[in-house]
């Protein structure tokens, strides 16, 4: 099944919307990534206008930002500790933009969108 993001079928009344247009692959979306804590893999996607984007499936490193030395480390996830996209992510170790990670320096607070970019950026909680 496809994941259409088109205006909704229904009214603010709650009312069926009569809709004149079909689905266009202009209003294609995909499923979400889901980051996860494991071996590094990415994957590459076309997407529109023939670009690429490349999606993070998995990493065990992130991009440290330690602000107090003002420098950047790589450092090894543990675990996650907090999601704010959905309190379920954290059962689940899926990393999103604002998840709170422990890693070997301490929490990290991620700042990249994974799924998106490609890249696991994170500052010093």
């Amino acid at each position: 099944m496809v994941l259409n993001q088109q205006r909704s079928k229904c009214k603010p009344s709650g009312g069926k919307l009569k809709f004149t247009v079909k689905k266009k692959k202009h209003a294609l979306g995909r499923d979400p990534t889901l980051t996860k804590i494991g071996e590094k893999a990415t994957k590459k996607v076309r997407v529109r206008g023939g670009n690429t984007k490349i999606k993070l499936l998995r990493s065990d490193t992130v991009n440290l930002y330690l602000t107090k030395e003002k420098k950047y480390v790589k450092a090894k996830i543990e675990r996650v500790l907090e999601n704010p996209a959905n309190r379920h992510y954290v059962r689940r170790n899926i990393i999103t933009k604002g998840t709170i990670l422990k890693t070997d320096k301490g929490n990290a607070k991620v700042t990249s969108r994974p799924g998106q970019e490609g890249v696991l950026n994170a500052v010093q909680a």
